[in-house]
């Protein structure tokens, strides 16, 4: 079996792909990349195992090497977004920033949903941090309610 070589790209199923591609620019500063595909063809609905598959998607870079692909089905209709981050295959997205207290300041001045108050990671009270001891995590959530994390190394 060949060996993978690096990670291309990130997919995420959005229900609106304008706005979501506004939200993360706006919000996050992720801006695209200009690079939009469509399809509305047999064998790439079998591919994505998407019986009479409708697609556009749009991809956006999100710092110096990670591609995020978002996707919005057109048919067939997809259902919202219900999953919990215990919930076996979802996932989240994770992006490091250099001053999460600014970034969290900004995200309640735009009234984006934020889960709670920024966590330093520390070994003690039911937590064992181990090399990520001293990391500052956030966890908010985009137009679709997936779930998004901010990540700052402090050591």
């Amino acid at each position: 079996m060949s060996r993978v070589t690096r990670m291309n790209h990130i997919g995420v199923p959005v229900s609106d792909l304008a706005r979501s591609l506004r939200w993360y620019e706006d919000v996050l500063g992720i801006a695209p990349s200009g690079v939009t595909i469509s399809a509305t063809n047999p064998a790439i609905g079998a591919v994505v195992e998407v019986e009479n598959a409708s697609m556009r998607a749009s991809f956006a870079l999100a710092g110096d090497n990670v591609l995020l692909e978002l996707i919005q089905y057109d048919s067939p209709r997809p259902k919202p977004f219900t999953g919990r981050n215990c919930d076996v295959g979802v996932m989240h997205l994770c992006f490091e920033v250099d001053d999460l207290d600014t970034a969290h300041r900004d995200l309640v001045e735009r009234g984006v949903h934020v889960n709670a108050d920024p966590v330093v990671l520390e070994d003690g009270d039911g937590v064992e941090a181990g090399a990520l001891a001293g990391t500052k995590i956030l966890y908010l959530r985009d137009p679709d309610g997936i779930q998004l994390e901010l990540f700052q190394l402090l050591s």
